[in-house]
């Protein structure tokens, strides 16, 4: 098999492998963890939380708790059905779409006077795994034709 066959074997196992093993892995907090009067704002500004990266809430069991909720409750500090409640203290949450995505403490008043909420904006991840090759916008005449042609012809499937 020659080294073509070894590209095409190769692309085959590249766009085989799913993207999500991509994603990275954020500590809510990062040292401090989830915790009340910690600005997660601000630890949140300037990352780029994609789809495929995880979240996780590192927090004493029994201390604090975890809640999704929509932008409503995050404002307002609606607490959810406490069996909506991640409980672990190492509660990971994968990020599986694009979107806003709001997080509280459902404690005592930790998210209404300690501020133990976190608001997050995921976006999808623009890896060009494949990049499509340019074409000239008119043909070109004579033997670099040919060599475009066999160029483009072999990033086809």
């Amino acid at each position: 098999m020659g080294s073509h066959g070894n590209f095409m074997i190769f692309m085959l196992i590249a766009a085989l492998v799913p993207i999500t093993t991509l994603g990275r892995e954020y500590i809510v907090g990062d040292e401090s963890g989830w915790t009340f009067n910690f600005d997660y704002q601000t630890w949140a500004q300037g990352k780029n939380f994609q789809v495929g990266d995880k979240l996780v809430f590192k927090y004493p069991v029994g201390f604090h708790n975890v809640f999704r909720v929509n932008g409503t409750g995050f404002q307002n500090c609606i607490i959810p059905p406490i069996e909506q409640a991640l409980t672990s203290g190492n509660d990971t949450i994968a990020l599986a779409a694009p979107g806003k995505k709001w997080y509280i403490c459902g404690v005592a008043k930790h998210c209404e006077n300690g501020g133990q909420k976190l608001a997050i904006n995921v976006v999808n991840s623009q890896l060009p795994f494949f990049p499509a090759p340019t074409i000239a916008p008119s043909p070109s005449t004579g033997a670099s034709a040919d060599k475009e042609t066999r160029f483009l012809n072999f990033f086809r499937w």
